[in-house]
């Protein structure tokens, strides 16, 4: 009797082994976060959004008239252009490992996604869905580089300026920063493209104005933008896109997507004050247009510290980006008399050089911020992340020169002055933004 009552415990034993094997090994293998995904999927929208149609929206009602379908052709075209080049090569340039210790580029073994699984994962979301969030930063990275110069740009050129520009520039800055690379090593603090967006945009988009030359009647003629209405809107899209922009990057539904927005709304605010304010002291009256270029000047800023900082933080980011931007766009514009047609440098690119070097500064815990990535305190950050400025910098500039003086032997650069005269609505694309 006593024996059939060991065999029993013994026989469910035996039958519940291979179920808690099961049960261990099901738990052992890593599975989709479906909240981290959702908000992914959601993020990842909203960031194309902000190229398509608030960046084209933005830019179209700044420019003439005449050049209105030019600017919006341009980022629809980047749009496709990007995003094959990214399946092709960039992702996997940009996202697996370069084999060496100091990565300077990666690999080719997820070149056009082949042998990436259905179900492969990044952290806790499907690696698909990393692929197209990344993809998104790709996209407006190019785009807002046309900025420096609508208006004067063949079409071919501004084709093969963006698909170069992606490889050669991009895609290396990127995969340094964000794809464990060598300033990923040393620890640089860029939660969402202060480096890799916007100073690789800004010094881009600089240098594009300097090697191609001022518009037609610059600085004596007035080329103010066609329609504010069209610029405004783009305005209130990106302000909203960048919410995807900032907190997406922190890759989960967590506190630090939480608090990446609240920072991002902080600068944004606070950077839109700040130029009104300035505007209306030196002029006597606040524009709208400086109002959204103070909200831009401000997301830009508090990109790369919008993980890293609390609302205290970002507020101050914000209002030295909406004061250092102004006066950096009057410098350009009036000073130096250098044509970056829709102020991108002293913006994006001013922006992303402050906002770099203050999250060295507010990431700091005492002061709200989540911490240093470099462990022997603020003035070891500081440096990283002024290696990483001048190292953007020097890389985008003098790549970007290089990749103009090409295209110039193979397309030529410029329209012609008849071109440009006509607008390049009719002269680039035969279409006319408005009726006559």
């Amino acid at each position: 009797m006593r024996a059939s009552f060991i065999r029993v415990p013994a026989a469910l034993g035996l039958l519940l082994c291979p179920l808690l094997s099961l049960a261990q090994e099901a738990a052992a293998t890593p599975s989709a976060n479906t909240g981290d995904t959702a908000w992914i999927i959601a993020a990842t929208a909203l960031v194309l959004f902000m190229t398509l149609p608030g960046l084209a929206l933005f830019y179209a009602g700044l420019v003439r008239a005449k050049n209105v379908l030019s600017i919006l052709m341009q980022c629809f075209a980047i749009t496709g252009v990007v995003s094959l080049l990214w399946l092709a090569v960039g992702y996997s340039l940009t996202f697996t490992d370069g084999g060496s210790a100091q990565s300077f580029i990666g690999g080719l073994d997820k070149a056009f996604m082949l042998g990436v699984a259905r179900d492969a994962l990044t952290g806790t979301i499907p690696e698909t869905l990393f692929f197209m969030f990344q993809m998104t930063f790709a996209i407006i990275t190019p785009a807002l580089v046309i900025g420096g110069f609508a208006e004067r740009m063949r079409f071919s050129a501004v084709l093969g300026f963006s698909a170069l520009w992606l490889l050669l520039v991009y895609v290396p800055l990127a995969h340094w920063v964000w794809g464990g690379g060598w300033l990923a090593k040393l620890g640089v603090m860029d939660f969402a493209g202060g480096i890799v967006v916007h100073i690789s945009a800004g010094v881009s988009a600089l240098v594009c104005a300097l090697v191609l030359g001022r518009r037609r009647g610059f600085p004596e003629t007035a080329m103010a933008p066609h329609s504010l209405p069209l610029t405004v809107a783009g305005a209130g899209m990106l302000w909203v896109g960048w919410f995807g922009f900032n907190a997406g990057s922190a890759l989960a539904a967590n506190g630090s997507a939480g608090m990446a927005m609240l920072t991002t709304h902080m600068g944004a605010s606070a950077g839109a004050l700040a130029w009104m304010f300035i505007e209306w002291k030196k002029y006597g009256k606040p524009s709208i247009l400086g109002v959204v270029t103070g909200m831009v000047a401000g997301l830009g800023t508090i990109t790369p510290a919008s993980g890293f900082v609390g609302p205290l933080g970002a507020v101050a980011i914000g209002l030295v980006a909406g004061t250092f931007c102004f006066f950096a766009t009057q410098l350009l514009k009036r000073t130096l008399q250098i044509d970056d047609s829709l102020d991108v440098s002293p913006v994006h690119g001013v922006g992303g050089v402050i906002g770099t070097l203050l999250t060295g500064v507010f990431a700091a815990v005492a002061l709200g911020g989540s911490g240093f990535l470099v462990q022997q305190g603020i003035g070891a950050q500081l440096g990283v992340q002024a290696l990483g400025v001048v190292t953007a910098i020097v890389w985008c500039g003098g790549l970007t020169w290089i990749i103009l003086k090409i295209l110039a032997v193979v397309f030529g650069l410029r329209v012609s002055e008849e071109k440009e005269t006509e607008g390049l609505d009719l002269a680039e694309h035969g279409e006319r933004g408005y009726s006559p």
